[in-house]
């Protein structure tokens, strides 16, 4: 198809597409006016039901735990296939990493921003953690943690160099924690299987809401096994684009 082609087709598809949208989003209510019973009675029954004192939690990783699990897949079919078109072809050589073009001058780092760096990563972990263990009480969890999570080796990346991430980040234990969080979490649904009645069913005692982080019973679970399996992706999509970005490539074709 070349390119005029294209263009008669995108105009009229466009106008079309632009009409929907904005027919769409005249139907969205206005900020703090929800329409509909569904928020209303998770609201009213998920503390007493699920010893949860975060709804949101309690509907992602409970009430509507399996969309949350196809949310998962479909993050980890991304960082697959991310990963499957950056992988190393056979006729590629690996060369040195170059941190910039020969024929670019960057200014090299500032000791300020690697100490700053280097000082945060510590507590950007220790955040991330809290994040993902506390998300049944506070706005959090899994997701959120997980990116919190993952922005400790960036962090580690900005302080020094690709060879410095490179020897702090295990790739094997990356995919590892990926593939664990995503098994985890279809694991915990089993359990619900054979303990209770139901895929993903909360069958862990529930414990108090007073109690912190063993309150929610499964909740915490599998908000834990999210954020290891979304720390692991995100981390892995990092070292693939950072890999792919920073090492020449020479490729030799046989002729």
């Amino acid at each position: 198809m070349n390119r005029k082609t294209r263009q008669i087709l995108f105009f009229p598809l466009g106008i079309a597409f632009l009409s929907l949208f904005i027919v769409a989003i005249r139907g969205i209510p206005a900020v703090g006016h929800y329409r509909g019973p569904y928020g209303d009675v998770l609201n009213a029954v998920a503390l007493s039901e699920r010893h949860s004192t975060d709804v949101v939690t309690a509907i992602n990783f409970d009430y509507r735990g399996f969309d949350t699990l196809g949310e998962e897949s479909i993050l980890f079919a991304a960082v697959l296939g991310a990963t499957v078109l950056l992988r190393r072809h056979p006729r590629e050589e690996k060369c040195e990493p170059q941190e910039h073009a020969p024929q670019r001058q960057v200014p090299e780092m500032s000791d300020g921003v690697r100490v700053l760096a280097l000082g945060l990563a510590a507590p950007t972990v220790l955040f991330g953690l809290y994040v993902v263990l506390h998300g049944q009480m506070t706005p959090g969890g899994g997701f959120q943690g997980g990116l919190v999570l993952a922005t400790a080796p960036l962090l580690i990346y900005l302080a020094g160099d690709l060879k410095v991430f490179q020897k702090i980040i295990s790739h094997t234990l990356v995919e590892f924690a990926e593939a664990a969080g995503i098994g985890g979490f279809a694991l915990i649904g089993v359990a619900g299987l054979v303990l209770g009645s139901h895929y993903l069913e909360n069958v862990i005692p529930l414990g108090s809401p007073d109690a912190k982080v063993l309150s929610g019973g499964t909740i915490p679970l599998i908000s834990f096994a999210t954020g290891l399996a979304v720390t692991g992706g995100f981390v892995l999509l990092l070292l693939a684009f950072l890999e792919e970005t920073l090492e020449l490539r020479l490729r030799r074709r046989r002729k």
